[in-house]
């Protein structure tokens, strides 16, 4: 019987390795897995590549795994905020090394990564600084039916933590509306995919319509409680 899902989240983020490249989904703070990354912290995986769209908010969930030291590289789109001090400070200070990538890129090239794309062309980038490698080597360039190129390779991952809103023990995914974010194309671009749910539903309860990332992608699961707001409310993403 197939039943993905984890008792608890020290269960599910056991075996990630040092040096792995680790895909965290979540755009700002809707749908980032904070309780996975507070679970890869106890893990204590180190020298780690990151992926994710920013670089962390305020002094928690990706953040605090930054100001762990445990990350040697992020690859993001938006590192630099009005709260992004933590890795302001370890970049400044040489400590975490950053490769810039163009957002609509960083998610081609992670839905390049799923599909088994070898390499895409993009006109995003070029002429730019981000059409050179991290040693300063311009990126292969083309012209296609008079427009300018840069070739971009894939990311893969070798697993990825996603926040999702509900799944079954298939590992079968919905999301809650901009929760939702990287988490599916992340799903298909990593080796392993862990993510978790607000709800566990039997099997036949989300219509086959209304799945998102299908349980093909998913390693495991974990439910996890809301967390409730001082108004009463509670925090969905």
């Amino acid at each position: 019987m197939i039943n993905k899902i984890s008792a608890s989240i020290a269960e599910a983020m056991s075996g990630i390795q040092d040096g792995a490249t680790v895909l965290v989904g979540g755009f700002g703070t809707a749908g980032i897995p904070n309780e996975l990354i507070d679970g890869l912290i106890e893990q204590g995986a180190r020298d780690l590549t990151v992926v994710n769209n920013n670089a962390g908010n305020g002094d928690t969930g990706l953040a605090a795994l930054l100001k762990t030291g445990r990350v040697r590289k992020i690859i993001c789109s938006f590192p630099r905020q009005a709260d992004s001090w933590v890795f302001d400070e370890l970049y400044r200070a040489g400590k975490i090394e950053l490769e810039l990538v163009p957002q609509g890129n960083l998610a081609e090239r992670l839905r390049a990564a799923g599909a088994g794309v070898g390499a895409f062309f993009t006109p995003t980038g070029f002429g730019t600084e981000l059409a050179r490698h991290a040693d300063g080597t311009p990126k292969e360039t083309r012209h296609i039916n008079g427009k300018d190129y840069v070739l971009e390779y894939p990311i893969h991952g070798d697993v990825a933590l996603i926040k999702a809103e509900a799944g079954d023990r298939w590992g079968n995914l919905i999301y809650r509306k901009a929760a939702r974010n990287f988490g599916p194309v992340m799903a298909t671009a990593a080796k392993r995919t862990i993510a978790t749910v607000h709800e566990i539903v039997e099997l036949g309860q989300i219509d086959p319509e209304h799945v998102v990332t299908p349980g093909i992608f998913v390693s495991q699961i974990v439910q996890i409680e809301r967390v409730a707001t001082q108004a009463g409310g509670f925090k969905q993403a």
